[in-house]
């Protein structure tokens, strides 16, 4: 009894085996249908022959009708994150972008950054019909990433400001009593029956910034995700008074979107994606913000393709960090692996002792921290787990 039971079981895990490997490889790999589906695999198998199957003509086809079937099905078979792949895949195989022009097919569309990305770049084709139902997607997005990764880089920022500013000469009614009081406990005299404090912490200064952050975000087009992310985080400094934030979005030509990290739904549509790059001319504007270099930590979003004049941009760079800026290059800020980016300018960065590597949105809290403190950041990198494009030869023991 327990040899055919064991047998039965092994029968029946080889037959999953076996349809597993069917629904991978498609139809292309059981042209006899010798492995016949049933069932929900039968429409798993549909789903994805209809986007994976080079030799099927036609795919999804260009019906909105279709795609909405389509868009339903997926949803049905597979998990948010497979779906959302799907969705991608769909939009770069198929060409199916100009169907998300159309109100009831975007607003059956999972959204993720790769199709708020999408729809920025088709912001100039969108039509007035759409346009509502387009930034209720963008807001789905953008709300959940604040939720997700707001409350940890505010966290992050409010203790790197708060310990570098803590004032340890202050005059009595700057005395922070509790934090005095927890740090000399060890110096409690029981015979006087009280505490002789061999330092005394006050607050920090209050109502005013602190600290002046300017991100400088490329908006080519392969930089997409990353102006997601930057409009994002932007927002979530913008709300923290201790910090005064800068966004600058740019291209060939430069804008300021400042004015929209209040709303980062409209910062975003006031992007334009796609274009060229003038990381020269972007530099030079961020020069025309800062008010104390000291208290400047500048984050240069960009994949370093420079398409204006590189010796110039280097000149700017070298002017900015002599001047006392604290200055980082993100490579990419997203969650793809390592992007595609100018590795001589990376090298040229490394010399002017300018970071470069491509940061995760969960890191960013961490990064933020770590240059607000002025750390080595090659070395947090190499702790992160993060390569660094362009560490300098002479820092290599560090990370």
């Amino acid at each position: 009894m327990y040899s055919m039971s064991l047998c039965d079981t092994k029968k029946q895990h080889t037959a999953m085996s076996t349809e597993r490997w069917r629904l991978i490889l498609g139809r292309s790999a059981d042209p006899e249908g010798e492995q016949r589906l049933a069932g929900e695999q039968a429409g798993m198998d549909r789903v994805l022959e209809a986007l994976y199957d080079a030799d099927r003509q036609g795919g999804l086809g260009r019906s909105a009708p279709n795609v909405n079937r389509w868009l339903g099905d997926i949803r049905r078979y597979f998990p948010t994150p497979v779906v959302q792949l799907m969705q991608r895949d769909a939009l770069e195989r198929l060409g199916l972008a100009q169907l998300l022009l159309e109100p009831e097919l975007l607003a059956a569309v999972e959204p993720d950054v790769h199709l708020v990305a999408t729809l920025l770049g088709l912001q100039k084709a969108m039509p007035a019909q759409t346009r509502d139902t387009a930034r209720a997607v963008v807001r789905r997005v953008v709300d959940e990433l604040e939720r997700r990764l707001g409350t940890s880089l505010q966290a992050a920022v409010r203790q790197a400001i708060h310990r570098s500013t803590r004032n340890r000469r202050p005059r009595a009614n700057e005395i922070d009593w509790n934090r005095t009081i927890l740090q000399n406990l060890k110096h409690y005299q029981p015979d006087l029956g009280t505490i002789v404090p061999d330092r005394i912490t006050g607050f920090g200064r209050k109502g005013k910034a602190l600290r002046h952050i300017i991100l400088l975000v490329d908006q080519s087009g392969s930089m997409a995700a990353s102006v997601v992310y930057a409009a994002v985080f932007g927002a979530v400094l913008a709300s923290l008074r201790s910090v005064h934030t800068n966004l600058v979005a740019f291209d060939t030509a430069v804008a300021d979107l400042s004015e929209h990290l209040h709303d980062p739904v409209e910062l975003l549509f006031a992007t334009q994606l796609g274009g060229g790059t003038d990381i020269n001319k972007a530099l030079g504007y961020a020069q025309t913000l800062v008010q104390t270099p000291q208290d400047t930590l500048l984050v240069l979003i960009s994949d370093l393709y420079e398409g204006g004049n590189r010796a110039e941009m280097l000149k700017k760079m070298h002017a900015i960090t002599q001047s006392g800026v604290n200055m980082v290059a993100l490579l990419a800020l997203s969650d793809e692996g390592a992007p595609g980016y100018d590795h001589e300018n990376a090298v040229a960065l490394a010399a002017l002792g300018i970071p470069a590597f491509a940061c995760t949105p969960p890191l960013f809290p961490e990064l933020m921290a770590a240059a607000l403190a002025r750390q080595n950041l090659h070395r947090w990198a190499g702790a992160a787990g993060i390569s660094t494009a362009n560490r300098p030869k002479e820092n290599s023991a560090d990370v």
